[in-house]
């Protein structure tokens, strides 16, 4: 086989040449790897499968790098017949020409011209699908949390790291060059060490009830059993469907949403990976309005270094929302909750009661991070396109990426344990070796 053979693009070259001779044994996957490098003048076919809402935003922030990078979306696949139709019509604007319409996952990921797939379906399905698309050997961008089950997660971890697949867990801040700043700030010890993590964000209103989709989808426009992903069977559901984040057995809401972002940027900040033990506590009590996840939720997380994290959330106040860092020396406090660049460093000065002459005043000052002229030019809305940015250049290099499937794992364990705590009531422990949550110290 030659490379120059004009019939043969570089990629057909490079997946062909991906056996060795001697019997056609697999060559290892570090060289797996490699050899899916693709060269700068390929363009990166992608596959997305979940184009809702979120699905729809990740299709913008792709198509305004479509040109920067060399990329297009060649595929789409929803179960529901209006979310294909949308993103079909979305796409034909992004590239001249429309993606093939798929409905259900096997069939985009048989697609042999497809690269690299994205995840933006509902939460109770990422761990499935991702073990899917790394069977498939796709390269994937995966919406947070990477899961709710932990033997989901684990199998879909594993699937990943067993191929050396380059894969994206879409918790985006790890990108964000503020948030970056603010990790750089931290690992320089400025603060001393760090015994407390305190993230507080608040919205008032019945989050997550009332799509108007709700009234738009029929059970025939779309496939139910298979939406279900290995659930037990139920009827037919609309507002389950789109209303998911408030039932139990398909999301844990707060914690799988929003608490995901906060936990996973503490242990970026702080290097940390997974919590020593876990209480939690909460309930419905803004919005009685048929939902069972709580609208009102606080987790305290203790870690084996030495901190604790708390986690609180209510949907009944929108109080002014925070992150805080206390450490020895200093406070790192943030303003406005999630992805917010505001950031002020406060200095410790001790606690001098029994000497008057010394100045107990604490230095408060602003923390330059960011500016608007720092932000991309490609800046999307409210989101900064960096993560997508970062994968798909490491599709390319074959480097991983910011936030990987380990830092995914490590997140969702953090869910995962909330959750139990939350509804079995007991304090439980994370066991490291076992890989095992328990209700006793291990």
């Amino acid at each position: 086989m030659d490379s120059s053979d004009p019939k043969i693009n570089r990629r057909e070259f490079l997946h062909k040449g991906a056996v060795v001779a001697a019997g056609g044994a697999a060559l290892s996957s570090t060289a797996l790897s490699y050899t899916r490098i693709a060269g700068a003048n390929d363009r990166i076919s992608l596959g997305h499968i979940g184009v809702g809402n979120r699905g729809s935003e990740l299709d913008g922030i792709v198509a305004s790098l479509k040109d920067q990078k060399n990329v297009e979306m060649t595929a789409v696949c929803d179960l529901w017949t209006h979310n294909v139709e949308r993103a079909m019509a979305a796409n034909q604007q992004f590239y001249g020409k429309a993606p093939r319409a798929l409905r259900h996952p096997q069939e985009l990921l048989a697609l042999k011209d497809v690269d690299a797939v994205l995840i933006s379906t509902p939460e109770h399905s990422h761990s499935p699908l991702l073990k899917m698309s790394a069977g498939a050997g796709k390269d994937t961008y995966c919406e947070k949390p990477m899961g709710n089950v932990l033997e989901e997660v684990k199998a879909a971890r594993d699937a990943v790291l067993v191929k050396n697949l380059i894969v994206q867990i879409g918790t985006q801040h790890r990108s964000e060059r503020y948030q970056i700043a603010v990790r750089d700030l931290v690992r320089s010890k400025v603060l001393g060490e760090a015994t407390k993590y305190e993230i507080e964000w608040n919205y008032h209103g019945p989050r997550w009830r009332g799509r108007p989709e709700v009234k738009m989808i029929r059970e025939q426009d779309t496939d139910w059993q298979t939406w279900l992903m290995g659930k037990p069977s139920r009827p037919f559901d609309p507002q389950l469907y789109f209303e998911f984040r408030l039932y139990k057995d398909f999301s844990s809401g707060i914690p799988d949403q929003w608490m995901s972002h906060g936990i996973d940027l503490c242990h970026f900040f702080l290097d940390e990976k997974y919590p020593a033990s876990v209480v939690a506590n909460g309930g419905v009590f803004a919005w009685h309005d048929g939902r069972e996840n709580p609208d009102t939720f606080q987790a305290l997380f203790t870690y084996s270094s030495g901190l604790l994290v708390s986690y609180a959330t209510s949907f009944g106040n929108d109080a002014p929302s925070f992150t805080r860092i206390m450490g020895k020396n200093a406070t790192l406090i943030n303003h406005g909750g999630e992805g917010s660049p505001r950031w002020q460093m406060v200095e410790e000065k001790g606690n001098h009661e029994d000497d008057p002459t010394v100045d107990s005043r604490r230095a408060v000052k602003d923390v330059t991070l960011s500016d608007d002229k720092s932000l991309p030019p490609t800046f999307i809305g409210d989101e900064d396109p960096s993560h997508m940015t970062n994968w798909l250049d490491c599709l390319r290099s074959r480097k991983q990426p910011n936030a990987t499937v380990h830092h995914g794992y490590a997140h969702s364990v953090a869910c995962i344990m909330a959750a139990q705590a939350y509804w079995s009531g007991k304090k439980l422990y994370w066991d490291p070796r076992a890989e095992a949550i328990l209700d006793h110290a291990p």
